[in-house]
């Protein structure tokens, strides 16, 4: 007797929807999730009006334009004429910053006279300032 042998049949599982079921879980559990809001702590931070004018006086403003202009305080003066107004306002004040602000186009030669004048000055506590461009100000 022969026997013959029987060919196995694979198993199929059709794949045509997972797609259509993976979205919908997602959207089923986007909708369904809750998110929690941390409150936290509540803070009330002091406000510090009054020191706002102490570090006013402390502070003396450098601005030089394009043009090579350089004003002290919103006084012009010429770049070898630094050295000696500083030297005057250090001597009121001898904890005084300078705030150093700048225009991109300055020549730089200008920049370093103004820099040396306040190494002169011995006015080493300097901060570059940074701010962004506001349109129609001019410095």
């Amino acid at each position: 007797m022969a026997f013959r042998r029987a060919t196995k049949k694979e198993a199929f599982i059709p794949t045509d929807s997972t797609g259509d079921i993976a979205f919908l879980l997602l959207i089923f559990f986007i909708l369904t999730v809750v998110f929690t809001n941390e409150t936290g702590l509540v803070v009330s931070l002091p406000r510090a009006d009054a020191s706002e004018e102490g570090i006013r006086d402390m502070l003396s403003n450098v601005f030089i334009n394009e043009k090579g202009m350089v004003s002290i305080d919103d006084m012009i003066v010429r770049p070898d004429q630094v050295a000696a107004v500083m030297s005057q306002k250090l001597a009121e004040n001898p904890f005084m910053i300078v705030a150093f602000k700048t225009d991109k186009e300055t020549p730089y030669g200008v920049v370093s006279d103004v820099m040396e004048g306040l190494k002169e000055a011995n006015a080493v506590k300097v901060f570059f300032n940074t701010d962004l461009e506001l349109p129609g100000v001019a410095y």
